[in-house]
């Protein structure tokens, strides 16, 4: 399945004007570690799948379905069995800011389960039926549309965690809506800014809350800290500069925020798995 691997890093190779690649895999083959830019979604279709993600190993059971997020380092156990692979070129998803929400959804691992609830679950089951029966349709509007489902069920997982939410923040409904509209005046300014120097006590005034409370509420909000933010927005923006190779990693650095290189470095590779350099050459062989 992997036809592409450089180090670590795998190049997906689309067919002419797509942006979706699915396996329908039966292979009893395993695929090292490896990462890629692209969402990557299975369902197993007959027997379980097994799978491992920063040392946590996962099982798949049939008709569940699980969502690597972009630059995530795992590795595929060779199984028995039939399952679908998809990839998906998530760049339009990366690069707009109305899907910013999404994207945020998609921090970590998410395996849709029973725990899930049913209905989730069905509709993810159902959604990723409808995209292997399109994609080999040869239809004119198949991409189109399997793209349109993807979006869908990633929005219908997305509210589920913002119901979840509320809940994990032991507040009411009016509570969690002042969090959203202030969380989303932050946010904006972080996406403005970024690339330069950030307080903690100017997004605190701007949510209107203490920087202890800020600081708590927003790691619950977002589950992540606010530096942690701040630098995942800082190394998305590098992604796009270190395509230019005419533009230097330390130019890049600067750009972006950072204040020193070797942070740079060091977050870049926590956060992407490869160094800048390494991503730049990359980015060079497509």
């Amino acid at each position: 399945m992997i036809k592409h691997l450089t180090g670590d890093y795998e190049t997906v190779e689309y067919e002419e004007k797509r942006c979706i690649m699915l396996y329908h895999n039966t292979q009893y083959e395993e695929y090292p570690v490896h990462w890629h830019q692209e969402i990557e979604i299975i369902m197993p279709l007959r027997k379980c799948y097994r799978l491992e993600i920063a040392d946590r190993e996962y099982v798949i059971r049939e008709n569940e379905v699980f969502i690597i997020p972009p630059g995530e380092l795992h590795h595929l156990f060779a199984c028995e069995g039939e399952r679908l692979i998809l990839q998906c070129d998530n760049a339009m998803l990366g690069e707009q800011p109305m899907f910013d929400s999404i994207m945020r959804g998609l921090k970590a691992p998410v395996l849709i389960d029973d725990s899930y609830g049913s209905e989730l679950q069905a509709a993810a089951k159902k959604t990723m039926l409808e995209i292997f029966s399109l994609y080999f349709s040869g239809a004119e509007l198949a991409e189109v549309k399997i793209y349109s489902l993807l979006v869908q069920l990633l929005i219908t997982l997305r509210t589920y965690q913002l119901t979840a939410r509320q809940a994990q923040l032991d507040c009411g409904s009016d509570k969690v809506e002042e969090y959203n509209e202030k969380f989303d005046l932050v946010l904006k300014y972080i996406d403005n800014n970024y690339m330069n120097n950030i307080s903690l006590d100017t997004l605190a005034g701007i949510a209107g809350y203490s920087k202890y409370h800020f600081s708590r509420i927003f790691k619950q909000y977002n589950t992540i800290s606010c530096l942690q933010y701040i630098n995942e927005r800082r190394i998305r923006a590098a992604e796009m500069l270190l395509q230019d190779p005419e533009l230097p990693v330390t130019e890049v650095a600067m750009r972006v925020g950072f204040k020193s290189l070797t942070t740079f470095n060091r977050s870049f590779k926590e956060i992407k798995h490869c160094t800048p350099t390494d991503y730049k050459k990359l980015c060079q062989k497509r």
